[in-house]
C-alpha cells in the first residue's frame, strides 16, 4: 500500500502532466543526450517521449538504448520506440494535432513564434546529421533557436530543452498547470492509477532486494 506522502506527490504529479505535447527523437543514439531529454520532458510535465530509430538493424540495440535510459525520468515518461517514420508519424498524429521539427533553412520560423501551448509534437535530429528529409517532410512545420553565438548549433538535448521550456512558459501563461485541461478526468485517473502501480512496483523491488 503506497503511503499518503508519495500519494500525495503522485496526485500533484498526474495534475500538472500535460497531454497534449510529446517530443520525437529520430536517430539520436548517445544514451547521455536520450536521458538528459527525457528528465527535460519528466520536468515540464510530458507524458510520453517517442524513440525513432531508422538506422539501427539490430534490435537488440534498440532494447540496450531502451534499458540503459530507463532509470529516473524514464519511470514517469513513457517511451515508445519506431523504426519506420510513417509508422511512427501515424500514431503520432492520432494524438497531437500538429508536428513541429528542429531544423535551420528558409522555411523556418522562429521557436519563439510558435504556438506551443497547443496540441504538439516537437521533432528533433541525430546529434551530427540532424533530421532526415523524410521526416522534415512529414512534419507540419519548421522552427530554429535564435542564437548569437559564431557556431549555430546547439547539442539536443540543450535544443530540445530550450524548447520544452519554452513550452513550458507558454503554458504557464496560459494555465495549463494550473487549471489542466490537457487531459480528461478520466485520462487523468488512469495516468494516476499506472504511476501508482510503478511507485508501488519500485519499493517491492527495493523490499526485495534488501532482503536478498
Amino acid at each position: 500500500m503506497i503511503n499518503p506522502e508519495r500519494l500525495s506527490k503522485i496526485e500533484k504529479l498526474v495534475a500538472r502532466r500535460q497531454g497534449n505535447i510529446t517530443v520525437i527523437l529520430e536517430n539520436v543514439h548517445d544514451v547521455h543526450n536520450v536521458g538528459a531529454v527525457l528528465r527535460s520532458c519528466d520536468a515540464v510535465g510530458l507524458i510520453e517521449v517517442y524513440l525513432l530509430l531508422t538506422n539501427v538493424d539490430n534490435e537488440d540495440t534498440v532494447f540496450t538504448l531502451g534499458k540503459r535510459t530507463s532509470m529516473g525520468a524514464r519511470k514517469w515518461v513513457d517511451v515508445h520506440y519506431y523504426q519506420d517514420v510513417v509508422a511512427c508519424f501515424n500514431v503520432v498524429r492520432q494524438k497531437y494535432s500538429t508536428i513541429l521539427a528542429a531544423a535551420i533553412d528558409e522555411g523556418s520560423t522562429n521557436l519563439f513564434a510558435n504556438d506551443l501551448a497547443g496540441s504538439v509534437a516537437l521533432l528533433f535530429g541525430n546529434e551530427s546529421s540532424g533530421l532526415s528529409d523524410e521526416a522534415i517532410d512529414m512534419a507540419d512545420g519548421r522552427f530554429y533557436i535564435p542564437q548569437m553565438g559564431m557556431v549555430q548549433s546547439l547539442n539536443i538535448s540543450v535544443a530540445c530543452a530550450v524548447t520544452l521550456y519554452e513550452a513550458m512558459r507558454q503554458r504557464e501563461n496560459a494555465g495549463l498547470y494550473t487549471d489542466n485541461t490537457t487531459m480528461t478526468p478520466l485520462e487523468k485517473q488512469s495516468l494516476l492509477e499506472r504511476y501508482i502501480q510503478r511507485s508501488e512496483d519500485r519499493d517491492r523491488r527495493r523490499e526485495t532486494h534488501l532482503i536478498k
